[in-house]
């Protein structure tokens, strides 16, 4: 490993990648600490706690994650990126059931380049939206033990606040994209996981502060050394599944007419991801399910009875938040993977699977085997988005404890990780050295 950050830092190119993605990381880690003009921190921090905020405080913990702390702070970053994420999601579902979106997209980069500048436009129009519900609800919450959340409410600090939270995001944006021209990895993608990380000193205090070596029996207050044990054995476990589940394929022999004295010659594999959807199907499901939480902040008695059958932690939250993963995870595959427009390509490039007639045999084949392995990625990704709200019930550790071991933010956090060790790799087998992956591994160098 020492190797194989020495060979790193002996490549120029790499060295100055990484050293442009890191100063842009640190500039956004600067930036979330800079507090919106007009908002009494002191306030908002009581409103976040859970003693205080109730359930506004559940919903703010998982918006929070993606922001990266800016959110709980009230940040010039407050939105974070996810606006753009949002935006990318809907256009990325648009043009593959819109038709003239659909035509758009396939005209190669000035089709891209249309996308993406509406993808823009949309992020701006999302950020003032949810700039502006999250300041009037901070101007409208009752004092916090006497201390307004806003010492000076009113249409100028709306236009304001929206303004200087909509530039933030914008801001981001641009550095994302800075990443992606001058630095190493996907721009948003390490912006996003930085932010998770951020949280993990957090974390780890909470688990130290609670922890004594005293006792070794489960209590409310504190956790013991066999508590200790099963929390880091518990996420081994669930950074391997992960693992892998994020690199799990299924791969489909391809062929071509091209003979040789052999018969038939095999040429590559299409590769089929057991988990298509990636983080995008737990991110719809949270979505849909923070509707309760925000919905007994409405201040109508039958409203408030409505949602408390759907509060975090019951039997009937958890069976249709996994039920909501295992839908989305159909959906948005069948969204990104169209069967029937691969059996076509492979039928006009000659190209087919061995055993298969091309055609509607191809396409009914194809569909056979992703519903299979689609089936098989949403139940482990059900089973991981559910386990930090089993911890949290079991151990009596907070949401951002119980975070880390699986869930959106540990998807994210390893797929990015992987991600960024096989661009490394790249870089370091083109410079003929080895990488982090030696004798054994997936992927290996050979010294000049």
């Amino acid at each position: 490993m020492f190797q194989a950050f020495t060979n790193i830092a002996r490549i120029p190119e790499l060295r100055k990648k990484l050293f442009w993605t890191m100063g842009l990381l640190v500039v956004y880690r600067l930036g979330s600490h800079i507090p919106l003009p007009g908002v009494n921190l002191e306030a908002v921090r009581q409103m976040f706690s859970p003693t205080e905020g109730g359930g506004l405080s559940q919903f703010i913990g998982i918006l929070d994650m993606f922001a990266g702390g800016g959110l709980s702070r009230v940040s010039v970053f407050a939105l974070g990126i996810m606006p753009y994420i949002s935006a990318s999601i809907i256009f990325q579902i648009l043009c593959a059931i819109v038709p003239a979106l659909q035509k758009i997209s396939k005209e190669g980069e000035s089709g891209r380049r249309k996308i993406n500048q509406w993808t823009r436009y949309s992020t701006v129009v999302l950020c003032i939206f949810q700039a502006l519900v999250i300041c009037s609800t901070l101007q409208n919450q009752p004092p916090m033990k006497g201390v307004p959340m806003v010492p000076d409410p009113g249409l100028s600090f709306l236009i304001q606040s929206a303004i200087i939270l909509a530039a933030g995001t914008a801001f981001l944006m641009w550095l994302g994209e800075q990443i992606d021209e001058f630095g190493l990895g996907n721009g948003i993608s390490l912006i996003i996981m930085v932010g998770i990380i951020s949280r993990m000193p957090v974390a780890l205090e909470e688990v130290f502060r609670r922890f004594d070596p005293a006792i070794d029996s489960p209590s409310p207050a504190s956790i013991g050394p066999s508590e200790l044990f099963l929390l880091g054995f518990l996420f081994l476990l669930m950074v391997t599944a992960v693992v892998f589940v994020t690199e799990a394929t299924r791969r489909i022999p391809m062929q071509t007419p091209k003979r040789s004295r052999m018969g038939f010659r095999q040429q590559h594999y299409l590769p089929l991801k057991l988990n298509a959807s990636g983080v995008i199907a737990i991110i719809f499901a949270q979505a849909l399910m923070m509707l309760p939480s925000f919905l007994m902040m409405v201040p109508v008695l039958w409203v408030q009875e409505l949602a408390s059958f759907v509060q975090q932690g019951s039997y009937l939250y958890m069976t249709m938040y996994l039920l909501l993963i295992v839908f989305f995870s159909y959906f948005y595959t069948a969204v990104i993977f169209d069967p029937k427009e691969h059996a076509e390509n492979f039928k006009q490039y000659g190209m087919f699977i061995p055993g298969i007639r091309p055609g509607n045999d191809t396409r009914a084949y194809l569909e056979t085997v992703m519903n299979r392995i689609t089936f098989a990625g949403a139940i482990f990704i059900a089973i991981i988005a559910i386990v930090p709200q089993l911890i949290q019930a079991g151990l009596k550790v907070g949401f951002t404890v119980s975070d880390f071991f699986g869930g959106t933010g540990l998807l994210i956090v390893v797929g990015v990780a992987l991600d960024m060790i096989n661009r490394i790799e790249s870089h370091m087998l083109m410079e003929r050295y080895d990488g982090f992956l030696k004798s054994g591994g997936r992927i290996r160098g050979r010294r000049g």
